[in-house]
């Protein structure tokens, strides 16, 4: 049982490498993406969280209040992966657009 807990581990973090350096700031609002949460790596997060308003300022890896954009369903097949709800604001913008 460690052994697959730590070979979903090891390839959930290569997942989240790869997406990482895949996604960015241009994908930020786009059609088709989701903000993630608790699946970024230190300085690898995609904007503010945790009383800091930047991307790349994550402290540590895997913190459940970063985020980064993924492609819309691929959030769910991450571990420790969760989908960031987006604020009334949030919400009301993405519906005008």
């Amino acid at each position: 049982m460690k052994t697959n807990l730590k070979v979903s581990t090891a390839a959930a973090s290569i997942l989240a490498v790869a997406l990482v350096s895949n996604t960015g700031l241009a994908h930020a609002g786009k059609e088709g993406y989701e903000k993630c949460q608790g699946i970024a790596k230190a300085g690898m997060n995609d904007c503010g969280a945790n009383g800091h308003g930047c991307a790349g300022y994550a402290k540590v890896d895997n913190d459940k209040n970063e985020w980064i954009y993924v492609p819309e369903g691929t959030c769910d097949k991450i571990a420790g992966g969760v989908v960031k709800k987006a604020k009334k604001a949030e919400a009301k913008k993405e519906a005008k657009s």
